[in-house]
């Protein structure tokens, strides 16, 4: 039975999986985004256009996510419920899940287990572990999102810096939360239209072992701390810009603001451990690329119309999904 979408290996196993963290092309160059502050928009927006995926005369229709968005925004999506409707599938975007073995009673009795798995071993603090003039960076910004805060220092680093960018996001009028794909699940469900979820099944035999081993190893996670420090420091306002623009739909203001994302960093923190190399976990991404990619060549050959959702690093970038799909002969246009 699964317990937790993303759990033992923190919510960076989605964002490991294959790019979730809905980034964009990485920038070779900070974005001049000025010195006044942003505003983030509000109130009912209508979010980007479709992308079209064409095999004769069958067609498949993607939407672009990303992450953050505007957090009082209201997504009016006539064009995507219209599509939906018309649609035979709906296919999510990939994701990656994690059974453990026993069912829930099981994972009740680890959950104590799993939050200690996020400290230092052997009691060590983040000023132990992270060079000193990172941690001077932490610190001030520590100070700036979180304030007081003696248990968030006991954290591993990868953790206590998803704590930290989450805690930021929230206080510059930002959301993580999907309610991109939520809204998307219930116009599927209005008009009575099949959901595809491409998942793979992370299955732990040995979940107590597993938390143990991951709890007396060592990862390989200074760099996403770094990068997730750097992000916070320089990138804030620009996140407000692409979240307005993709609340506006304006794809070539997305395009023109690329940036360097730290969850990659992160993820190959994560699924280079030892625990998870040893469990099957390092190749994910490729795996989730692979079972997307067959749902959807599965659905362009029977269905007249498919709609689905692909983070927008996917669809804008030259080495995304939508490349794949166009490298495999079928023809792609950007929305107008």
């Amino acid at each position: 039975m699964r317990i937790f979408r993303c759990a033992l290996l923190g919510a960076l196993l989605c964002v490991a999986s294959i790019g979730s963290a809905d980034e964009l092309p990485t920038a070779s160059a900070p974005v001049d985004i000025g010195t006044l502050e942003t505003i983030v928009v509000s109130g009912e927006q209508p979010g980007p256009g479709l992308w079209k995926v064409s095999k004769g005369e069958h067609v498949l229709w993607i939407l672009g996510t990303l992450s953050p968005l505007p957090e009082k925004m209201t997504w009016v999506a006539n064009e995507i419920d219209a599509t939906i409707a018309s649609s035979q599938q709906v296919i999510l975007g990939p994701a990656a899940s994690i059974d453990i073995k026993g069912g829930m009673l099981r994972g009740i009795f680890l959950l104590p287990s799993l939050m200690s798995a996020r400290n230092n071993p052997g009691k060590e603090k983040l000023v132990d572990v992270v060079p000193a003039d990172l941690y001077a960076r932490w610190t001030l910004l520590k100070g700036k999102y979180i304030g007081k805060d003696d248990g968030i220092e006991k954290r591993r680093p990868i953790f206590a810096a998803q704590e930290l960018y989450a805690e930021a996001i929230k206080r510059s009028g930002l959301s993580l939360d999907n309610d991109v794909g939520k809204a998307v699940q219930k116009a599927a469900k209005r008009s009575k239209v099949e959901v595809v979820d491409p998942r793979i099944e992370l299955r732990i035999e040995a979940p107590g072992a597993a938390v143990k081993e991951f709890k007396k190893s060592a990862l390989d996670d200074l760099d996403c701390f770094a990068k997730t420090m750097s992000r916070l420091e320089t990138d804030i306002e620009a996140m407000k810009l692409r979240a307005n623009a993709w609340a506006l739909g304006d794809i070539e203001a997305l395009q023109s603001m690329p940036y360097t994302d730290q969850m990659q960093a992160c993820a190959d923190a994560m699924l280079k451990a030892s625990v998870a190399e040893e469990r099957g976990f390092g190749d994910l991404r490729e795996r989730l690329a692979t079972v997307w990619l067959d749902a959807v060549e599965t659905a362009l050959d029977k269905n007249r119309s498919t709609f689905a959702m692909l983070p927008l690093r996917h669809l804008l970038s030259d080495d995304g999904l939508l490349a794949r799909l166009r490298a495999r002969g079928y023809s792609v246009e950007a929305p107008e």
